[in-house]
């Protein structure tokens, strides 16, 4: 305003440019008039613009980087990891026998194999080759049921008629088989069409919904959730994501769309299985990670109802049989590494897990915390840290929630023999320096564990870790009192010397 002093007004304004968890944004707006004003809150730190929309746009993307960020170290509900080994070895069989016969394209019938190995409930279904066979799995099935098309080379089984609904008597399956086979020599060939594939008709009492992953050139495998059946290419209601998910990620996904609304339950329906839906989108990720030579694979419809959650149906693409392993777009984001797992006992007959930590861990690193002695904590941090500080969540969501290619955590566990519950009884963290092939590494054991050749065990993974990751030097700062960790040092053969500080050690090794 004309009355008011723009200069005085910053000189005002420049003590509060620091305050706790508020940032300051300031609009100061007349010309050569407020450059003065202007230039003062610059110094003190406080960003100016020329027009206040420009400040709240800033504002928005500030608050949704931290809501973004929040959304990341949220604690994830640790899902089961049992089913893996046997999952990868099933559909590395289905996917290997593909590509042996020169094909991209699964079946439906293989598609929906590979979603049940990975625990993703599918409808069941019975391949038939012949008119007579189609009706001897309709029986076996019990009416009302689904004929598809079964084909290696067909994918979008709807555009060309391959799906009829709600056949409830042996002549409506004949007269299906029929049509979709004439169907199929019409639009496509005669050799595309291997016969049925006979499914219970599932009344849809419930939401479509989409899963899919397809391949970016930039980012690798990206995923999809969001409205499905026919019409998904009409409503677009969609959300993207990178793999691998876990529980909260996966939420952070539905939040985003528009059906997630719906799901909550409306006009007295009840709610979908949300749990239940969050666990599924995390192992459709598994899928995506683990199996590289898929170049696209979508559930259409995912059937979400109160009762269950069911795929309908599945599509598989892989990659060409011409292309190499060398030529696969590489995930944005590195997956678990569980090649780091290994099994270990220590010298009292416990058996323990090593293995890279997870973000569903902190709940055990909190309990962790609380085993240590104040000993313990001051030969780890150099100072008497509190509990309080070491278990909250901000500061162990970034021990668990970590990036596999810049760090390494390796947890020790085991179940305890009195509560039957896992625990992790050591932790050891090695840190990539960045723009260096140097890591930092550091160490703390349960003191009940300490002196069981726990130490000598993870720095010797930790140094094979260093190694297959192309790092050519590990660091390390202990205190002069720490006489166990110094001798395991020694024995790797790492150097130790005295620091300038005089206060503390510094071991080197060169691998």
């Amino acid at each position: 305003q004309a009355m008011s002093d723009p200069t005085q007004t910053a000189e005002m304004l420049r003590p509060y440019a620091h305050i706790e968890g508020k940032p300051v944004l300031a609009s100061w707006m007349g010309g050569s008039d407020i450059a003065a004003g202007e230039a003062i809150l610059n110094r003190a730190n406080i960003p100016t613009f020329a027009y206040p929309d420009t400040a709240t746009r800033l504002f928005n993307y500030m608050w949704r980087y931290t809501y973004n960020l929040r959304a990341l170290y949220q604690t994830p509900i640790l899902t089961e990891q049992d089913h893996h080994t046997t999952a990868r070895e099933r559909v590395t069989q289905i996917i290997e026998r593909a590509r042996a016969q020169g094909r991209a394209i699964l079946t439906e019938h293989e598609s929906k194999q590979i979603l049940a190995a990975y625990g993703i409930p599918t409808t069941d279904s019975q391949i038939a080759s012949s008119e007579d066979e189609a009706v001897e799995a309709a029986r076996a099935i019990g009416y009302p049921v689904v004929v598809k098309i079964h084909s290696e080379t067909i994918t979008h089984k709807t555009d060309i008629g391959g799906v009829k609904l709600n056949l409830s008597d042996d002549q409506a399956v004949r007269e299906a088989f029929r049509e979709i086979r004439q169907a199929v020599e019409q639009k496509a060939t005669a050799a595309d069409f291997m016969g049925v594939n006979v499914q219970p008709m599932v009344k849809l009492d419930g939401y479509e919904l989409i899963v899919g992953s397809s391949v970016d050139p930039q980012f690798g495998p990206v995923l999809l959730f969001g409205t499905g059946g026919t019409l998904v290419e009409v409503f677009k209601d969609r959300a993207l994501g990178l793999p691998p998910l876990n529980t909260t990620l996966a939420r952070r996904m539905m939040e985003s769309t528009k059906i997630y609304e719906a799901l909550h339950g409306v006009r007295g329906r009840a709610p979908v299985d949300l749990a239940g839906l969050e666990r599924l989108l995390v192992r459709f990720s598994q899928i995506v990670v683990e199996q590289p030579w898929i170049k696209e694979i979508d559930i259409n419809p995912l059937l979400a109802s109160p009762e269950r959650l069911l795929a309908l149906d599945a599509r598989v693409v892989l990659y060409p049989p011409e292309v190499s392993e060398d030529e696969l777009t590489p995930l944005a984001i590195r997956p678990y590494p569980s090649q780091y797992i290994g099994e270990w006992t220590l010298k009292n007959g416990t058996k323990v897990i090593i293995r890279p930590i997870r973000p569903e861990d902190e709940p055990m690193m909190v309990k962790f915390h609380e085993t240590l002695s104040d000993e313990t904590v001051y030969l780890r941090y150099f100072d008497p840290l509190k509990l309080s500080q070491r278990i909250s969540h901000e500061r162990l969501a970034r021990i668990c929630f970590i990036d596999y290619a810049r760090e390494m955590v390796l947890v020790a566990e085991h179940e305890n023999q009195h509560t039957g519950e896992r625990e992790i009884i050591a932790a050891s963290r090695l840190s990539r320096l960045h723009g260096t092939k140097t890591a930092e590494f550091t160490i703390v054991i349960s003191d009940a564990y300490q002196g069981q050749g726990l130490g000598t065990e993870i720095v010797q993974r930790q140094i094979d870790i260093s190694r297959a990751e192309g790092l050519d030097h590990i660091t390390a700062v202990i205190l002069p009192d720490h006489d166990h960790m110094r001798y395991i040092f020694e024995r790797f053969g790492f150097q130790i010397a005295q620091k300038a500080d005089g206060r503390t050690l510094h071991a080197e090794i060169d691998l």
